[in-house]
Order: structure tokens, then sequence, then C-alpha cells
């Protein structure tokens, strides 16, 4: 990239390319999104047939699907992870890719459900977010508001010219965040964990840690802006 910026007319080449990128990471993280919605009302299907755009009372997943969901989340990561290793040459703008097409992913996936199923029908309507290593309970704003972030930012980084700078204060800013909002997302289920699998059977949505979240994601949009500035 370099090279093509000092040449001739390099700027609106690079420019060009930068767009290119983008629209291409869009478009796979839309589809990818469609991919997993069209999943998932399928799933809501078999469990839910009465009440399709209600997921509480909570029922149980068999363990064939189980097995099946599990390893479909991990894969998702490692085709995200894959796309934005290709996509980039540097950490920083491979981290900017990934983060992007996971927001993209993200809100693509309540996209698709609203125009599936019409769900979700509130702004605080509870989802089950994420199976690994437990299942994360809490309303779909909250992640989705993390997606928002990393697609502003990752869209930024990628189609300017601005290079991250990751020193040792933001990555531990950045780190502590995804922590508290980690901790917010697995905390309704832990009193559960004790009780196995059956105690999650009829599992309604309880009291969602609003403020562990939003200090977790006021220390990301901190952190992430603070690598936009090289001081």
């Amino acid at each position: 990239m370099d090279e093509i910026s000092s040449a001739p007319g390099g700027d609106v080449v690079l420019a060009s390319t930068r767009a290119r990128t983008l629209l291409w990471l869009t478009l796979f993280a839309i589809t990818m999104a469609y991919v997993e919605a069209a999943l998932v009302v399928h799933l809501h299907s078999l469990y839910y047939p009465n009440t399709l755009q209600s997921l509480f009372p909570l029922q149980l997943l068999s363990h064939r699907d189980l097995a099946i969901e599990l390893g479909r989340e991990a894969m998702t990561i490692i085709m995200i992870l894959s796309v934005a290793l290709l996509a980039a040459k540097n950490f920083a703008h491979r981290f900017a890719a990934f983060v992007y097409i996971f927001g993209f992913w993200d809100l693509g996936y309540y996209l698709w459900l609203k125009v599936f199923i019409d769900w979700p029908q509130s702004w605080l309507e509870w989802d089950v977010l994420f199976l690994i290593p437990w299942p994360w309970f809490g309303p779909w704003l909250a992640p989705a508001a993390i997606a928002l972030l990393f697609c502003l930012w990752g869209g930024y980084v990628l189609v300017t010219t601005s290079k991250p700078f990751f020193t040792g204060r933001w990555v531990s800013l950045f780190l502590l965040g995804a922590v508290f909002a980690l901790f917010a997302f697995l905390s309704p289920a832990m009193p559960l964990l004790a009780g196995g699998e059956e105690a999650f059977r009829g599992y309604q949505s309880t009291h969602f840690p609003w403020l562990l979240f939003a200090i977790g994601f006021m220390l990301m949009v901190v952190s992430l802006l603070g690598t936009l500035h090289q001081k």
C-alpha cells in the first residue's frame, strides 16, 4: 500500500482499494448474518413452535443440537478471523477488519431476525447471546451497542489513512473493558451453574448488570478512540 500511495495518483488508487475492501467485508458480514439468522429461525421453529418471538422461558437444546451450536459459534469466530487476516497485512488493520466484520455481523443478525420473524420487538428484550463457555444472557441492545462501536471504529480505520497506535495503556483499558462487558453477559447464568443443565430449563430473564456493562463499554470506547491519537 505504501508503494501505491507514493506513486502518481497513488492516493486515489489507495482510497479506492480501501473502499472496495470495506465493501466486500460489509457484504461478507451481512450475508453471514443472514445464514446465522436463518438457522436461528429454524431452531426457534423446532423449540418454540407456538412462541416464535420469545425465547423465555428457556427451552433446552438437545445434546446433539447443543454440540452443533457450540461448534458453529466457534467456527463463526474462525471465519471472521480468517477473512480479517486476508483483508489486511498488518496487525492494526487486521484487528480493525476483525472488529468491523464482527460488529456488522452482529447488527446484521438482529436486522435479519427482525425481517424474518419481527424480532426483537422491544429495545430491552433479552436474548441468548452466546453459549461458550456457558450461556450469555442479556438485552440484545447491549451487544448491539458494542457491535456499533466496532463498526464505526473499524470502518474509520479501514477507509482513512489513520493508523491506530496500540500502546500498553490503550490495550490494557480495552481488555479491562472487554472483561467487564463479558462478565455482565455471563453473570445472569452464574447462579445456575451449580445446578447443572436442568437448572437452565424454564429460565426467565431477570436482572442485567447495566452499570457493570456501562463501565466496560465506556472503557472500550475510550481505549479505541485513544488508539487514534499518537500521544
